[in-house]
């Protein structure tokens, strides 16, 4: 048995690639997105009474991955890249139906010409993806106090250090702190020598990640910020 899958709406994000978005969603709660719905969906009746929520669960695909066969294990980066386990126990964008599932909060709901368009906080998509469905997030069932962890014991919890060897304005340092401190680069790569380069919004950002610290070394863009 199988189904199509409509996408109803795209996220506009400040991620152009996949390198540099947060792991999870809610890892980065300032970074924001706007879900603005395809012109099949823009009735504002469809998002009626969901201004009482404060968050929502977004059912979106992983479209910039390679087409390939899945396999059962994959090598987690939280685990060093070594080390494999069952597909079904990890996040992975590699899998059977290559969906992705995430809870954002509702920063506004803006009612314009082409729609309801719903800007979100804290969100871990690659600009442009597509969003499939959406659905409030509700507190009193989908809060399992007593969940186990399993391999993401830590939580996510341990944050690097972010230096600056460059100026940069005030409001887009922010926006870096919070990105780089939760580590894009792989966990298992720790080297001084290693330069890495991410994009975030208009911005080539390079940085070396070393022992819990991440300094940034440029930020680049068509006017050269430093």
């Amino acid at each position: 048995m199988s189904f199509e899958l409509k996408t109803i709406a795209h996220i506009s994000t400040p991620f152009p690639e996949k390198f540099g978005v947060p792991r999870q969603s809610g890892l980065c709660a300032s970074i924001v997105g706007r879900i603005i719905f395809e012109p099949g969906y823009r009735d504002i009746n469809s998002v009626r009474c969901l201004d009482t929520y404060s968050h929502i669960w977004l059912i979106w695909g992983f479209d910039r991955i390679s087409d390939t066969d899945w396999s059962p294990t994959v090598r987690p980066p939280k685990l060093g890249g070594n080390e494999r386990v069952g597909v079904f126990a990890t996040r992975s964008p590699f899998r059977p139906n290559s969906i992705g599932l995430s809870c954002v909060k509702i920063q506004s709901i803006e009612y314009t010409d082409e729609g309801p368009v719903i800007e979100v906080s804290g969100v871990d998509m690659v600009d442009g993806t597509p969003i499939f469905d959406i659905k409030p997030y509700l507190p009193y069932t989908d809060c399992i106090k007593d969940a186990l962890p399993g391999i993401s014991s830590d939580g996510e919890k341990c944050r690097s250090e972010v230096r600056f060897e460059c100026d940069v304005p005030s409001d887009l340092k922010r926006s870096l702190i919070e990105v780089l401190s939760q580590g894009p680069q792989p966990t298992y790569i720790n080297s001084d020598e290693r330069v890495f380069k991410m994009s975030f919004e208009s911005y080539t950002v390079s940085f070396k990640a070393y022992n819990n610290t991440v300094t940034v070394l440029s930020v680049n863009s068509s006017g050269d910020l430093c």
